[in-house]
C-alpha cells in the first residue's frame, strides 16, 4: 500500500512537472489569449528565437512594462532586423521611451516614421509654446490601486478601480475586474470616503469610464462583453457604451447604446458642456489607427415623454487620429478637445493633447507639455476651468493611478523657424538672407542664415506674416502663414529656393564658375556702337527676363575682334557695352542692377592670332551677359 502511495505520488508530481513544463504552443496559446503575464513567465524560459523576443517583448509592452520589454526588443532588434513588421519599430521606440533611453528611442523612431525625431528638442519647443504648466500630486494613500477614468460627479467623483480583490482577475494583467467608485476628493485632493458607485451598474464583469448629464440624472459608462467573440483569428471581448438613468436613488433603465457592436470596441465616453454630444474612442469600421476619436450628437425627443436617438458616429478625422491609439477624450466649455494619443509626437506611451475648433475644424493637437506627461502612459484628463484644476491618470509609477493638478499660465513665445534648401538638390544653403515680413509689408526680422541654414523669429498670436529668402544667383522665394492662439504657433517651414539655372533654359553655369544668359549674338555695324532692329529683339528678352527677376544684377560685357588696334578695339567694345546698358534703361531697368565692361579683343573665344577666319572672328565679335546677383 505503501509502495502503491509512493507510485501514486511520483506519477502525479510528473503530471504536474509536466503540465507546467513551458512549451512555445502553450506560451503562445496564452499571448493569443492576451494572458500577457503567464504568456511573459513562459518565454522567458524558451531558447530565444524571434518568435519568442518577440512575443515576451510584445507581452510586456501591451502592460505597459516598457523597461520590462526593453531587453527583449533589444535581443530582436539585433539579432533578426532585416525581418521585422514596421509597427515593432514603433513598439521598440516607445519602449525606449518608457526606460527613458530618448537618444536611442529617436533612431528606432525615426527610421519608423522616415524623418529625424529629436525628442530633445521637442520638449524645449513645447516649453516655449504650452500654454499652461501642471503642478501635479498623487491623490491615492497606495499607488497599487489601479485607479484611472475619473468623472466629475455633482461635488463628488467617480473613477473605475480593480481595487476590488473578490472580482475575477483578468488575465491579461492578473488583476480583478474593473468597477466604478465615488468619492470625495479632500482640500489636499486626495480621494475620501471611497465607496463602490451602484450595485446596479457594477458586474462581474469591467465597469470603467462614467461620465453624467448637468443635472446628474443620465449616465454614459463602458462595460465589457460577458462573452468573447470570433473576430479574424482572436477571440475578443468588446467593449460597448451604455446609458443609465437615476430615478430617486437607483440607477435604471440600463441599456445598450445602438451603435455598439460585438465586432468592434465603443469606449471612454464623455459628454459635451450642453449635454449635446457624446465622445467617445472606438476601432470601429472608419477608424484610421488602432483606436479613434469619434462623437454622436444626442437627439431628444418630446412626445409626452422623453426619447433618445443618436446621430450616425462621425470620426473626429485626420488632425486629431493617427493610425495609433486616440483615446480617453474630454470636451472643455469653450469645445476644445483633449485626449491621449501615442500616434502624435511625445514624451512616451499615451501623452495628453488638446485641439482648439475654428470654424468646426480642429486644430492640430498640441501636446501639453513634460510637466504633466512622461515617458509612460499620461491619460485620462479632466478640467474645471474655472478653477484651473483637474484631474489624470498615469501609469508612472507601476500601476495606473489618479492625480491633481494645477495648471498656471506659461508666458509662451510664438516663433517661426525652419531651414533655407535648394528646391532641386534640397542641399540647405549656409549664407541665405531670411526676411520676415508683417501684414502691412514692413520688416519684422531679417537674419543670414548660419552653417546649419536654419532661422527662427519671434512672432505674435493671430497675425498674417509673409516670410522671404533670398541668396545671390537664386530666386528669392516666400511663404505666408498666419498665427494664431490655438496651439500652433511655432511654425516649422522650411523655405525651397530654387537658382536661376534650374528654373531658365537660358540660363547656364559654365566651367569658368560664371552664371551667363546664353541669347543670340548682337551684331553691330563695322566700327558703330548703335543698337540696330535686330539686336533689340535679342535685348527685350533680357529686358523680360530682368522684369521677371526684380533682384537680378547682371555685367553687360562687349568683345570685338583683332582686326583693329588694341585701343580702338578696348574703346569700342567699351561703347558697345555701354549702348547695351542705355537701351536696357531706357526700357525701364533700374541703371543700379547693371553694370557694362569693353574687353576688347583681350578675351576671344577662338585663340586664332592674326589668321583668324571670317567666322572665326564673328565668333570672338560678341556681347556677354553675366549675372552677378
Amino acid at each position: 500500500m505503501r509502495t502503491i502511495c509512493l507510485l501514486l505520488c511520483l506519477l502525479t508530481a510528473s503530471w504536474t512537472l509536466h503540465a507546467q513544463r513551458p512549451s512555445l504552443k502553450k506560451a503562445n496559446k496564452l499571448f493569443e489569449q492576451k494572458s500577457y503575464v503567464e504568456a511573459a513567465k513562459m518565454y522567458r524560459a524558451l531558447d530565444q528565437s524571434q518568435e519568442v523576443l518577440q512575443n515576451l517583448a510584445d507581452s510586456y509592452y501591451y502592460n505597459s512594462e516598457m523597461k520590462m520589454a526593453r531587453t527583449p526588443y533589444n535581443g530582436l532588434f539585433t539579432k533578426y532586423k532585416d525581418s521585422l513588421n514596421q509597427e515593432v519599430y514603433f513598439r521598440y521606440a516607445q519602449a525606449l521611451r518608457g526606460a527613458k533611453d530618448y537618444e536611442k528611442a529617436d533612431e528606432i523612431m525615426g527610421e519608423y516614421l522616415g524623418y529625424v525625431v529629436d525628442t530633445k528638442k521637442f520638449k524645449e519647443n513645447l516649453s516655449r509654446i504650452i500654454p499652461f504648466n501642471y503642478e501635479t500630486n498623487l491623490m491615492n494613500q497606495s499607488s497599487r490601486t489601479g485607479d484611472f477614468g475619473i468623472a466629475y460627479y455633482g461635488d463628488k467623483v467617480v473613477f473605475s478601480s480593480f481595487r476590488n480583490r473578490e472580482n475575477p482577475v483578468y488575465s491579461w494583467n492578473n488583476q480583478p475586474y474593473l468597477d466604478l467608485y465615488k468619492a470625495d476628493v479632500s482640500k489636499d485632493n486626495k480621494l475620501i470616503n471611497i465607496q463602490p458607485f451602484s450595485a446596479e451598474i457594477n458586474t462581474k464583469t469591467h465597469e470603467s469610464n462614467a461620465t453624467f448629464t448637468s443635472d446628474g440624472k443620465t449616465m454614459y459608462f463602458s462595460r465589457t462583453n460577458e462573452n468573447r467573440v470570433q473576430i479574424g483569428e482572436e477571440l475578443v471581448a468588446t467593449v460597448k457604451l451604455y446609458k443609465a438613468e437615476l430615478k430617486d436613488t437607483l440607477w435604471t433603465n440600463i441599456t445598450e447604446l445602438p451603435f455598439n457592436s460585438d465586432l468592434y470596441s465603443t469606449q471612454h465616453p464623455v459628454l459635451n458642456h450642453d449635454n449635446t454630444r457624446l465622445y467617445f474612442s472606438s476601432d470601429m469600421p472608419g477608424s484610421l489607427g488602432s483606436f479613434d476619436i469619434f462623437y454622436v450628437d444626442i437627439i431628444d425627443h418630446y412626445e409626452g415623454y422623453v426619447e433618445t436617438s443618436y446621430s450616425q458616429p462621425i470620426n473626429t478625422g485626420r488632425t486629431i487620429n493617427t493610425k495609433h491609439r486616440e483615446q480617453f477624450p474630454f470636451v472643455g466649455e469653450d469645445e476644445t478637445l483633449y485626449f491621449a494619443s501615442d500616434g502624435h509626437q511625445g514624451m512616451g506611451g499615451l501623452d495628453i493633447f488638446m485641439s482648439k475648433i475654428f470654424d468646426g475644424m480642429y486644430s492640430k493637437p498640441l501636446n501639453l507639455g513634460e510637466t504633466i506627461n512622461t515617458e509612460m502612459d499620461d491619460f485620462g484628463y479632466v478640467l474645471n476651468e474655472e478653477k484651473n484644476m483637474g484631474y489624470f491618470a498615469s501609469n508612472r509609477a507601476g500601476y495606473d493611478n489618479l492625480y491633481a493638478f494645477e495648471r498656471k499660465e506659461n508666458k509662451r513665445q510664438f516663433t517661426v523657424e525652419g531651414d533655407v534648401r535648394d528646391k532641386i538638390t534640397k542641399n540647405i544653403l549656409p549664407g541665405t538672407t531670411v526676411t520676415l515680413y508683417d501684414e502691412n509689408d514692413m520688416v519684422v526680422g531679417q537674419m543670414v542664415v548660419g552653417g546649419d541654414a536654419r532661422y527662427v523669429f519671434n512672432t505674435e498670436p493671430n497675425k498674417t506674416y509673409v516670410l522671404e529668402g533670398h541668396r545671390d544667383f537664386y530666386i528669392p522665394t516666400s511663404e505666408s502663414f498666419t498665427t494664431n492662439d490655438d496651439g500652433k504657433i511655432t511654425f516649422n517651414i522650411e523655405l525651397s529656393i530654387e537658382s536661376y539655372d534650374d528654373a531658365e533654359d537660358i540660363v547656364v553655369t559654365k566651367d569658368d564658375g560664371y552664371i551667363y544668359i546664353e541669347l543670340e549674338n548682337i551684331y553691330f555695324d563695322f566700327g558703330k556702337y548703335e543698337i540696330k532692329p535686330q539686336a533689340a529683339r535679342t535685348l527685350d528678352v533680357l529686358v523680360d527676363l530682368l522684369n521677371k527677376y526684380p533682384r537680378m544684377e547682371i555685367q553687360l560685357g562687349a568683345h570685338t575682334d583683332n582686326r583693329s588696334s588694341d585701343l580702338y578695339n578696348l574703346a569700342l567694345s567699351h561703347n558697345r557695352a555701354a549702348a547695351t546698358l542705355e537701351y536696357m534703361v531706357e526700357n525701364g531697368i533700374e541703371r543700379k542692377r547693371l553694370r557694362s565692361k569693353g574687353y576688347g579683343e583681350r578675351l576671344p573665344l577662338v585663340d586664332c592670332g592674326k589668321d583668324c577666319s571670317e567666322e572665326e572672328h564673328s565668333i570672338n565679335r560678341r556681347c556677354e551677359f553675366i549675372i552677378m546677383k
